[in-house]
């Protein structure tokens, strides 16, 4: 093979971050996905340094990789009297996946809740700069697109790159794409995936990509609506998913589902599934 993709999903850490990390191994996984934190509350969380590490030491012992995800009431586009908040969170989360060994927290674009565009991209970039400001350890900061259902803004890959670009540490910032996202959004058309992947290419999205969320959508493309599918059981479908995230241009991807679980508990079957995908591409 070219290269051997890490695929994986979402876990618990019900049981402590090295628990998911055997969890996450126990499915057959190379990769999954955490909270470092309660995901419904921005209030801070001791890191837990042992726990940490049991986890970091068990990936490089298993040759897998993680990630977080940020709290879901985090937005990288809010009003400057509630940045501080915003940034201390997400600080929070960095040091936690930097002990877990984590590759970088996934955050979503932001959305502006009414107020004029500009305004809102200038919060966005003035929250990272402040997150990162000092920010010295090798997790990144993973922006991840949007599928329209709040607004209009996050659903480009236009807007990262250059929400990326116009920040002060763009080394510190990768990206992470939901394929259920940007089908939602309108931004990915099944019917013309090579000019989707050649357009990613040309502005230099794929270079910095760190993770995809592979998910499936309920809903058609254009709908804006973020509901997730099985992979392979929505409205993309498992030959549309298939193609794209073979040819992402990435050597070493890494892939999350972010989807409900098979009948025994984990996500065994789809994680099969999709390494199918690469093993029959690497074949032909």
């Amino acid at each position: 093979m070219k290269f051997s993709p890490y695929i994986g999903a979402h876990v618990s850490i019900r049981g402590g971050y090295g628990q998911a990390a055997r969890s996450a191994r126990e499915s057959g996984a190379a990769c999954f996905q955490y909270f470092p934190k309660n995901p419904r509350s921005l209030k801070l969380k001791p890191v837990d340094y042992r726990d940490a590490e049991s986890c970091a030491a068990y990936c490089r012992e298993q040759g897998m990789v993680s990630i977080g995800h940020s709290a879901y009431p985090t937005n990288l586009a809010a009003a400057p009297e509630d940045r501080e908040v915003m940034t201390a969170s997400l600080r929070n989360d960095l040091e936690i996946a930097e002990a877990c060994g984590s590759l970088g927290i996934v955050v979503h674009f932001g959305h502006f809740a009414g107020m004029e565009p500009l305004q809102g991209y200038q919060n966005i970039i003035q929250c990272i700069n402040d997150t990162l400001a000092d920010w010295h350890g090798q997790s990144k900061l993973l922006i991840e697109n949007m599928a329209g259902n709040q607004g209009r803004e996050g659903m480009t890959l236009e807007e990262l790159v250059k929400i990326r670009e116009l920040s002060r540490n763009p080394e510190k910032i990768g990206f992470c794409f939901d394929t259920c996202h940007a089908f939602a959004s309108g931004i990915w058309n099944p019917l013309h995936t090579g000019a989707f992947l050649k357009r990613g290419s040309k502005l230099g999205f794929w270079d910095n990509l760190v993770a995809v969320h592979l998910n499936d959508s309920r809903y058609p493309c254009g709908a804006r609506r973020d509901r997730h599918a099985g992979v392979g059981q929505g409205h993309i479908g498992s030959a549309a998913l298939q193609e794209l995230v073979t040819l992402i241009p990435v050597s070493r991807p890494v892939f999350v589902m972010e989807t409900e679980k098979g009948p025994d508990g984990t996500h065994r079957t789809e994680i099969a599934l999709v390494r199918k995908w690469f093993e029959a591409g690497d074949e032909q």
